[in-house]
């Protein structure tokens, strides 16, 4: 059995236990020793964080190539039209190279929490929240991602990942779970014989 805790991880605080800045950490909030967060949620961003004491647990809900769907509330500045919504959909292109495709919504505004401090709006520009949802996991792509279709994001809130969700939890609120935790996969067996030498022009791995 492994430990999963769900915590509701508030606005500006940091996905980890220590800042040599002195910024508000998961220490501020959860007096548990052992667990480790599995992936992370950036600091200007709130929602479902996931820790655990289980090594195979952490990689199967961090790791992109398990495709673990997080679902996000996502408020908007303007209202995407329906074709920008289906660029999301169909998988847009970033900088960093093509998304996959992403179910998106839009939704009527969610019963979430007030946020402190509070969103900044613009009383002559409407705005628009969606629910979207992603299986990959790149450095703070739903934010390019909305931007990249002209609709930069002002509040995001992870709601789900997998299983799980926050119903029930207040920000900086969480509870634990004793879960079965995923198998090890096993090691693969070492090779015999000489290890080869780099071919001429190449470089060999760096140490």
């Amino acid at each position: 059995m492994a430990r999963l805790i769900l915590f509701n991880k508030p606005f500006q605080v940091l996905s980890q236990f220590t800042d040599p800045r002195g910024r508000r950490t998961l220490k501020d909030f959860i007096p548990v020793p052992g667990v480790y967060p599995a992936g992370r949620l950036d600091w200007d961003s709130e929602g479902l964080l996931l820790l655990t004491d289980d090594g195979a647990l952490q990689a199967h809900i961090a790791s992109p190539r398990f495709h673990q769907a997080k679902t996000y509330l996502v408020q908007v500045e303007g209202e995407p039209s329906e074709d920008a919504l289906q660029r999301l959909r169909q998988g847009i292109t970033l900088k960093d190279g093509p998304c996959r495709p992403a179910p998106v919504e839009a939704v009527p505004p969610p019963a979430l929490w007030p946020r402190h401090p509070p969103v900044r709006t613009r009383l002559t520009v409407a705005d628009q929240w969606l629910e979207l949802t992603l299986d990959e996991g790149r450095n703070r792509q739903v934010r390019r991602m909305t931007a990249a279709i002209g609709h930069p994001t002002l509040r995001l809130v992870r709601w789900r990942i997998g299983d799980w969700d926050l119903s029930g939890l207040a920000p900086g609120e969480w509870r634990e779970l004793q879960i079965h935790a995923p198998k090890k996969p096993p090691r693969p067996a070492a090779r015999r014989g000489r290890r080869r030498a780099p071919a001429r022009g190449t470089r060999g791995p760096r140490g």
